[in-house]
């Protein structure tokens, strides 16, 4: 093997203006040809690829080196750029190569189990198990560096105004609000038990009790919940704090941001102020809290005009206090044959929705319930739902959660595969005045929607012990193509405000003594006016570089299954660490089945 080269130039950098010159270059072999006299060997780094050049007659030993250079060895070349005969446009470097008089071999490689190169076709899980190989292709090297990119524009902009970068705890205690903690156990203190923050949140708002006055920091944080596209065990998160602040300000903070950020790493010039919509304006429009504006196909309300129809599933819905509600593909009737209709309900029957209702507007209508209703009746819905030839209409009756999920998933997943959602359209959008608490009927009580220490509309705080659930919160999320890229709000500052959110919420006074007793107590001491929002770094990343899962922007995540396939993480430990933990594993019996 031999010594390093020194290395003058990136291979994926030289140009015709290189010729001449004379370089040195260290990569990966991508592939190599012999063609007799001539050895042509391409080399890759993370900048790109440049060809190299091996003449027998010039350097019969360096010749001979590299007729032993397989793909994936990893090689250091001396020689002179020269203008390539047979052009590739194909590549940045494809007017020049490499005339090589020396080689060097660093190291050798086994045949890898996946090809290095973007169009491999290979499956999710055996890129992840050969992540380090997986990580050499050009989109995985150009989405780490764009990441990178990110991060620094981030950094530099809050620097820039005046924000103090702090590291909060990784260890902490766990707390009940919010999804699974990941727990570590204390040998120290056995027994007890460390969490995983899933957010900085009450340690950022003791930074402005401190007197910090404007934080920031890009954290890592951990939830143990089901996993999907875009969702993480770890994830990584850009979390913001400000004093003495009231929702404008952190949204005009925010929005300078994005504005420098798209700018600075995307080149695109982006309008502000950002479109606003209440949580309500949102839900009764898009069917959803961070809807994609990309495209019409908005809600329209239909209980008024089917109250007393004579199809009872519109009626009935009415009557129980239920919704109906229904969204008009404009133009799209000929893109859905009657089959492809009725498999529609298949899509919607994970949100609870027992049925979807129709109406084709072609040259003659047809529908799934037109026979039902009277032509007045169904004249009423057209002209409520804009309805002409060409449309068509899918409507759907149930409890309003179920109908604006259902009809939001629709609007939004049938314009994707329509090709209607451009990824080139960036539509930024606020969401506020989102209710304060949910109520779960199978608890009987009611959740935080977003976290207990949200600031209620002071509006509506005469209704936290009569009625919480008219309070509206001064919360607001920051929406991006129907992606939610970040929330914040508004916090809790006054400590007998805070007594009564946590009352609200069924929490007894042991209760909040032992999982919050620190937290309170800092409220005791002079909390100023404070307020902030944290972003998903991945996500952020993942839309801006145009991938289709967060997995596609993290060096090295885990599966669905919340499974490192390198390093085989989660793994067992030994007998004498769980009795230095005074821990005992007692897994349930395998069955014959399952183990197979």
């Amino acid at each position: 093997m031999g010594s390093v080269m020194k290395r003058t130039d990136m291979c994926g950098e030289l140009r015709i203006g290189n010729e001449g010159q004379r370089v040195t270059v260290n990569g990966w072999v991508q592939k190599r040809r012999n063609l007799g006299g001539l050895i042509f060997c391409d080399l890759r780094d993370k900048t790109g690829i440049i060809q190299i050049v091996f003449d027998k007659d010039v350097d019969a030993t360096a010749f001979e080196n590299a007729d032993k250079l397989r793909s994936e060895f990893v090689i250091g070349v001396t020689g002179i750029v020269r203008e390539r005969e047979a052009k590739n446009k194909d590549i940045p470097t494809g007017d020049v190569e490499i005339f090589a008089d020396g080689l060097s071999i660093y190291s050798e490689a086994d045949t890898p189990p996946i090809y290095i190169k973007d169009d491999d076709d290979v499956g999710e899980n055996l890129r992840l198990k050969y992540r380090f190989l997986d990580l050499r292709k050009p989109h995985m090297q150009k989405n780490l560096k764009f990441r990178h990119q990110v991060t620094k524009c981030i950094r530099n902009f809050f620097d820039g105004e005046g924000f103090t970068d702090v590291e909060t705890p990784m260890l902490i205690k766990p707390t009940p609000e919010g999804a699974r903690d990941y727990v570590i156990p204390s040998r120290v203190n056995q027994g007890c038990f460390y969490a995983l923050p899933q957010s900085p949140q009450m340690f950022k708002q003791i930074l402005m009790v401190s007197g910090m006055d404007k934080y920031y920091q890009i954290v890592k944080c951990f939830r143990d919940e089901d996993l999907r596209a875009d969702r993480q065990p770890e994830f990584t998160q850009v979390d913001i704090e400000m004093s003495f602040v009231d929702q404008e300000d952190i949204i005009a903070v925010q929005e300078r941001f994005l504005t420098k950020l798209m700018k600075e790493v995307m080149n695109i010039e982006i309008q502000t102020p950002f479109q606003r919509l209440t949580y309500k304006e949102a839900m009764e429009r898009f069917g959803s809290d961070k809807p994609d504006t990309r495209v019409g196909f908005e809600l329209k309300y239909l209980n008024d005009l089917v109250k007393d129809c004579g199809f009872g599933v519109f009626s009935g819905a009415v009557a129980d206090g239920k919704d109906v509600r229904g969204i008009n593909l404009k133009g799209c009737n000929d893109r859905f044959s009657r089959k492809e209709v009725d498999k529609l309900v298949d899509l919607i029957k994970t949100f609870g929705a027992k049925g979807l209702a129709w109406v084709k507007m072609g040259e003659k209508v047809t529908s799934s319930f037109a026979k039902f209703m009277t032509e007045e009746e169904m004249s009423a819905i057209y002209e409520r739902m804009e309805a002409e030839e060409g449309d068509l209409l899918l409507i759907v009756a149930d409890k309003p959660k179920v109908v604006f999920d259902s009809l939001g998933f629709l609007r939004r997943e049938l314009a994707g595969r329509m090709g209607m959602l451009d990824r080139n359209q960036y539509n930024f959008l606020w969401v506020t005045d989102f209710p304060l608490m949910e109520y779960n009927e199978e608890d009987g009580r009611y959740y935080a929607m977003h976290h207990p220490f949200t600031m209620p509309n002071p509006d509506d705080i005469q209704y936290l012990d009569t009625d919480p659930g008219k309070v509206n919160a001064l919360a607001y999320d920051i929406v991006l193509n129907g992606i939610e890229l970040g929330g914040g709000s508004i916090r809790i500052h006054d400590r007998q405000l805070q007594q009564k959110m946590f009352e609200v919420l069924g929490l007894t006074p042991e209760e909040i003594r032992k999982k919050f007793g620190f937290f309170t107590d800092a409220l005791k001491y002079g909390t100023p006016p404070h307020g902030g929002l944290a972003y998903g770094l991945d996500r952020l990343v993942m839309l801006l570089s145009g991938s289709d899962s967060i997995r596609e922007v993290i060096a090295f995540p885990k599966n669905q299954n919340a499974v490192c396939m390198m390093s085989e993480a989660p793994g067992e430990i030994d007998q004498a660490q769980l009795e230095e933990l005074a821990i005992k594993v007692d897994l349930p019996a395998k069955d014959n089945e399952s183990e197979k």
